[in-house]
């Protein structure tokens, strides 16, 4: 994707999560098909295709959905995705896989389709086989042409006030853009901006893409899972989306208002961005309304 790889934005991804390991490989394939039949009209930049890894770590508290393992993506695009001609990123939990298995996959990856996002622990006392680190260090080592993405979390900015210096320590390390986890706090993503923007111009470091993910949430149990994974919900949403005749349209309205309104801040300021829509639920009608939130969205973007 020229965009990300030329440091400007503006472009549309729509991020998926591959289906269940048991769903069996006539049913995997029929979602594949369903879902690239929904987002061709899209006229999307590219797919990411999410990573899911249990992190019981993250939270001591019961996981608000019961954790089921799915496909790994890297199988999911080989497998099932064929079809799909534009880019992918691919997300790599580095924790799960062993330093043969991410060495080997980093080796076999087409930069000319792939991309990566590299992803960390999510506490610092899980235990893993790969560090970030190293998982960095190899993706230098065996295929530095393949474009390598981080993770941007503007909750952490909001009680650390220091994720933008995280975001040039993975631009250093080679990252060439980064993706943020489901934006709700307007203002924490704003604050990560504007720390981030005035930085790079301090150091004469020209500022990577940052790809701000926004979801639709069909009920207040995902809403709670939401909260579980950390993203940090203002009341004044969970008061609206609990009170709402429709959480659903609620919700996606909400979507649309942030978005735009982070879309209108990076462009006053010349920050490069990209919209990520993403598309995690079973449910016909949420995922429906991700694909309405992407096709809007789209008409918005300046390419």
């Amino acid at each position: 994707m020229r965009r990300v790889e030329d440091g400007r934005g503006e472009f549309l991804l729509f991020a998926l999560t591959p289906p269940r390991v048991d769903s069996g490989s006539d049913r995997m394939q029929a979602i594949a098909d369903t879902t690239l039949a929904r987002v061709r009209p899209l006229d999307l930049d590219g797919l990411i295709l999410y990573d899911i890894d249990e992190e019981a770590a993250r939270n001591p508290a019961e996981r608000p959905f019961p954790f089921s393992p799915t496909l790994d993506p890297a199988q999911y695009l080989e497998r099932n995705l064929a079809n799909w001609q534009g880019p992918v990123v691919v997300y790599r939990a580095v924790g799960k896989y062993s330093a043969t298995d991410l060495r080997s996959w980093l080796a076999a990856q087409d930069p000319a389709r792939v991309m990566t996002v590299l992803v960390g622990a999510a506490s610092s006392r899980a235990e893993v086989s790969t560090s970030l680190a190293h998982a960095q260090s190899w993706r230098r080592e065996l295929n530095p042409g393949l474009t390598l993405g981080g993770v941007a979390i503007p909750e952490r900015h909001r009680r650390r006030a220091d994720e933008h210096l995280r975001l040039l320590d993975k631009q250093a390390a080679g990252c060439r853009f980064f993706v943020t986890q489901v934006v709700y706090d307007v203002n924490a993503a704003k604050n990560l901006v504007s720390d981030y923007h005035y930085t790079c111009a301090s150091r004469g470091i020209t500022p990577a893409p940052i790809v701000f993910t926004f979801s639709v949430c069909g009920s207040m149990k995902t809403l709670d899972f939401l909260r579980w994974l950390g993203v940090d919900v203002p009341r004044w949403i969970e008061n609206d989306l609990k009170h709402a005749a429709d959480t659903l349209e609620a919700s996606y309205q909400l979507a649309l208002a942030a978005a735009t309104d982070l879309m209108a801040y990076c462009r006053a300021r010349g920050v490069p961005f990209g919209i990520n829509v993403e598309s995690v639920s079973i449910r016909r009608v949420e995922i429906e309304a991700s694909v309405r939130l992407a096709e809007q969205l789209r008409d918005q973007i300046k390419r």
